[in-house]
């Protein structure tokens, strides 16, 4: 991780923000409390904030941390080597440690666990034999997904993934803890003094996003050309690691599928075309570069779905999906989209990437609600859905518009075969709630809860 993501002093404001209020944050104190509790596998994007998070929950909770690193430390590697003798382990790394491990006490983080296949396997044991240590690990979910399978305690460890801050962190990151619960409560028209604030925290985090790192330099520089240094170099910290980890075949092609993401989300027909990755190419060249970048966690994929039943899934066109990536504001970014033109009201020069923008906007708040990726509906070349999502016993249509312009055809034609139950239209209009259809802003997105019953 970036060097300032290691130091507690850049991150006081998000101690409320994560502590208080990321869910995940409870998952790990029910993890602690869990008599079945097993080694913790915490997973993530790189740099979305893992090893501060298990830090600060350990600060928190244990009387002691033990803090170990195996990333290009071999004298750590070396512990797991001879033996997997528990015992012997917590030993040797109390010694590393300068100080005793104690069982129940001690919260024992190993960060980066994927560059020691040894240390994965070790988790059995730990599990087994010695279930009183309090074991977290953190990992990129591109380093556990290329574990060698037989290093790999299957059934012996527990797991929670981190992802980006959504937009309702942010607001909090930004101290509108007081706004957002008054928003919880209040779920009439947004009052128009509040509406403006929220819209303008909305272009915020699409310039920003949601990477702890740079909404920390956000929050206390306002400056938009330190951001965009830290997003750089988070961009070429990924690159950099399609040498590190892909095979040396695979590089060129996973370069040119991270390119041609914001290319694509940008056309007026979004779906993912591997012939235009690269020309000639088909599905059988670069499949698997593409899913490299999906288990790594650096994009999503959406696909098509032909009939909206359940389960979805089922009726899922596995050969027709868009592609869009982890953070919006790592996109903004990636496809030079100067911050000037998020802000301006003129967006008439950037007409197809602001849709493109609030698109995988909608896409990651969706995924922060429950986990579930949504797929997408066309109608041959007349209409298109830009998500259908399953919740619970509901499929529910929800069309997405840039700006407060709200008329949508293709929805319109999805209502009259289907007849859903709810449709949604998130847009930069106010709340509008009718008997089937609900209109909420892009910005209110995370309080969907409180509009769907």
């Amino acid at each position: 991780m970036i060097n300032a993501v290691n130091n507690s002093n850049n991150y006081t404001y998000l101690k409320e923000v994560f502590n208080l209020e990321r869910l995940l944050y409870q998952n790990l104190l029910k993890w602690k409390n869990s008599e079945d509790r097993k080694p913790l596998i915490l997973k993530g994007v790189r740099q979305c904030g893992k090893t501060w998070l298990l830090k600060e929950f350990g600060k928190n909770n244990y009387e002691d941390v033990a803090y170990f690193n195996f990333e290009g430390n071999d004298i750590l590697q070396e512990r797991f080597s001879q033996d997997l003798d528990v015992k012997r382990i917590i030993e040797e790394l109390s010694i590393l440690n300068n100080k005793i491990i104690r069982p129940n006490d001690t919260l024992i983080i190993f960060d980066e666990i994927q560059f020691c296949n040894k240390a994965l396997t070790a988790l059995k044991y730990f599990y087994e034999n010695a279930p009183e240590y309090h074991i977290v690990c953190a990992g990129s979910l591109l380093g556990i997904a290329l574990s060698k399978p037989l290093s790999f305690p299957v059934g012996k460890v527990d797991f929670l993934e981190l992802k980006p801050m959504s937009f309702y962190e942010f607001l909090l990151a930004n101290g509108e803890k007081m706004l957002v619960d008054y928003l919880q409560k209040n779920t009439n028209k947004v009052q128009s003094s509040f509406e403006n604030k929220l819209i303008n925290y909305l272009k915020y985090y699409y310039i920003v996003g949601g990477m702890p790192e740079v909404v920390d330099r956000w929050i206390t520089t306002k400056d938009i050309e330190q951001v965009e240094k830290i997003q750089d170099i988070i961009l070429n910290s990924y690159e950099l690691d399609f040498a590190k980890h892909a095979p040396s075949s695979d590089t060129p092609k996973l370069s040119l599928i991270w390119d041609y993401i914001p290319k694509a989300l940008s056309k007026e027909n979004s779906k993912f075309i591997y012939g235009h990755v690269k020309q000639g190419a088909r599905a059988k060249d670069l499949e698997d570069a593409l899913q490299w970048l999906i288990s790594a966690g650096l994009c999503y994929k959406v696909n098509k779905v032909e009939k909206p039943n359940i389960p979805i899934s089922s009726y899922a066109d596995m050969q027709s999906f868009k592609i869009y990536m982890c953070d919006v504001g790592l996109l903004r970014r990636k496809a030079k989209v100067d911050a000037s033109i998020i802000l301006s009201n003129d967006t008439r020069i950037y007409t197809e990437f602001k849709g493109a923008i609030a698109e995988n906007f909608v896409l990651l708040e969706l995924i922060s609600f429950n986990g579930d990726i949504p797929f997408y509906w066309t109608s041959g070349n007349t209409a298109e859905v830009d998500f259908i999502w399953q919740l619970k016993d509901k499929i529910i249509p929800i069309e997405v518009k840039s700006g407060e312009n709200i008329g949508s055809r293709s929805l319109t034609l999805y209502r009259q075969k289907y007849s859903p139950k709810i449709a949604l239209k998130l847009s930069m209009k106010n709340i509008d709630i009718q008997s089937e259809i609900i209109n909420i802003p892009l910005y209110l997105l995370w309080n969907l809860k409180n509009y769907i019953k």
